[in-house]
């Protein structure tokens, strides 16, 4: 009983997070590859042919099977999410009247994320080859 309660929240939350992600697609301020990849998260503890579904999807598959597997947030996407980061905590940091502790707190959050992204490979490793699979030998 609890097993399948986990499983159906996991699988809701899927939904909701690919909901989330087409939004995303709309919208421009909105981001949608964290989304789908958190959908792939859940739907990977509740659904296999969902998750399957994702990482065989013509357009974000390979964002997903990358992430997934190696870790890797591509540089096109590394510098797209600094500028959004950095143009949304811009704003309220130099303009707005918040206490100086939020301010603090915000730009940590910011300085934070951006370590995180920018420590992440942004290609995947070259594949090893043996002797016997070089081309040339």
């Amino acid at each position: 009983m609890r097993q399948t309660l986990i499983r159906t929240l996991f699988l809701m939350s899927g939904f909701f997070f690919v909901l989330l992600g087409i939004i995303g697609l709309l919208l421009p301020l909105v981001p949608t590859t964290p989304f789908l990849l958190v959908a792939a998260f859940c739907f990977s503890r509740s659904s296999e042919r969902l998750h399957q579904y994702l990482l065989n999807h013509r357009w974000f598959g390979h964002y997903i099977r990358d992430w997934e597997e190696h870790g890797v947030i591509p540089l096109k996407a590394k510098l797209f999410a600094s500028g959004m980061m950095l143009l949304m905590i811009s704003y309220p940091l130099l303009f707005l009247n918040f206490h100086p502790g939020l301010k603090t707190a915000a730009a940590a959050t910011v300085i934070i994320a951006l370590w995180y992204v920018w420590r992440k490979p942004s290609k995947r490793p070259l594949s090893t080859t043996t002797k016997s699979e070089h081309p040339l030998k």
